[in-house]
């Protein structure tokens, strides 16, 4: 009875480690999805996928796709991609809530959420944001000198502050006029 039981607890965690999205939240689920949909027809259109981003704001649902290239996206780019990728979220119909897509650039502030992005953001000037003060203060300015997994390096005046990824809210390029 036991090896029974157990055969079939295996066969469940089969399942869900063959088809991924069962360990991926509904959000998460969308952003991913979108962000295969939207590979090929950023390819034809000579941009690149910078984030995908399923958020409620207001009462209202947004799936916004940021696209980038060298130089920066202009309004065709945006056009051409999100006329296209309107095209194929209604073919596959996937996102149960009703939704606003939007497709931009991610601007010049842009925020800094995944590996790709700080990678390329190294020797640039960051503004950090964080969940609790270090020494009562919670915005750090600095240039990013590296990371890894855990933890983002920033030359903050002249010293390298480490700060935990998990106790980061926000981080993105700053810009001046």
């Amino acid at each position: 009875m036991g090896f029974q039981r157990a055969h079939f607890f295996y066969a469940i965690l089969y399942m869900y480690s063959e088809q991924g999205d069962a360990k991926l939240s509904k959000k998460e689920n969308y952003e991913q999805k979108t962000e295969e949909l939207l590979k090929p027809i950023v390819e034809e259109a000579g941009v690149e996928i910078y984030d995908v981003e399923f958020v409620k704001e207001a009462g209202e649902y947004y799936l916004r796709a940021f696209i980038d290239k060298e130089g920066g996206v202009n309004i065709g780019d945006c056009e051409a991609v999100s006329r296209k990728l309107s095209d194929e979220l209604d073919k596959e119909d996937f996102i149960e809530e009703g939704y606003i897509l939007e497709v931009s650039s991610p601007g010049l502030g842009r925020t800094l959420k995944k590996d790709r992005h700080f990678q390329k953001s190294i020797g640039q000037e960051v503004e950090v944001k964080l969940f609790k003060p270090i020494d009562k203060v919670k915005e750090f300015t600095g240039i990013l000198k590296g990371f890894d997994e855990k933890t983002i390096t920033v030359t903050v005046d002249d010293e390298d502050k480490i700060f935990e990824r998990n106790g980061i809210a926000k981080v993105r390029l700053t810009f001046d006029f």
